[in-house]
């Protein structure tokens, strides 16, 4: 059970290290948070823990993503809008 998991967690580890390019604090900071955090569970073995982590890492990508859209949302704001009130 455990190896056909394997696919998911090679995926979202890919996943999380594409997303990873534009964080703020680095690329190079995330990546090696990221592989901290995959070698941590490296010896894993029970199939229902590591489902949890994997909806654990599924979570990390919507709040990676969300905290792009807000960024470049604040950008184009900043852009587009002036805070001069008239």
């Amino acid at each position: 059970m455990a190896n056909s998991l394997r696919g998911e967690v090679v995926r979202l580890y890919k996943n999380l290290l594409y997303l990873g390019r534009d964080y703020p604090k680095g690329a190079d900071y995330f990546r090696s948070r990221l592989k901290a955090a995959f070698l941590r569970h490296k010896d894993e073995k029970d199939p229902e823990k590591i489902k949890q982590l994997i909806a654990r890492g599924e979570f990390v990508i919507k709040e990676l993503e969300a905290l792009y859209f807000l960024r470049k949302y604040r950008a184009m704001k900043q852009r587009y809008y002036s805070d001069d009130k008239q």
